[in-house]
């Protein structure tokens, strides 16, 4: 089972298991994570999940599609390394991925 920290704004800490095959997003509200609000249900409709991947794990987490690009242009600090988390699958390989949530979303 990879481990997930999803870093609040404000520093708080929630490291987590999570099962491969379920995505960043439905693994944060699965496990209660403040933050990732999730109201389109993980359709990539929304951008209520928007996360900012540790930049050690950029490379591992892929490219953003056109689709989930075009949604993050409707968050609030959209940086280089965002993402949206219900676009994120989880394995293995990503057992340790770091997450930090936006302001906006606290």
């Amino acid at each position: 089972m990879p481990r997930v920290t999803y870093i609040e704004f404000d520093g708080t800490e929630h490291i987590v298991e999570a099962n491969s095959g379920d995505s960043l997003m439905e693994t944060a509200v699965s496990n209660q994570v403040p933050g990732i609000d999730a109201d389109c249900g993980g359709g990539c409709a929304c951008a209520t999940c928007h996360v900012y991947v540790d930049d050690a794990w950029l490379a591992q987490t892929g490219e953003a599609s056109p689709m989930e690009t075009s949604m993050l242009q409707l968050a609030e600090g959209v940086g280089d390394n965002s993402r949206l988390s219900c676009q994120i699958s989880l394995s293995e390989s990503l057992d340790g991925l770091v997450v930090k949530m936006p302001e906006s979303q606290h």
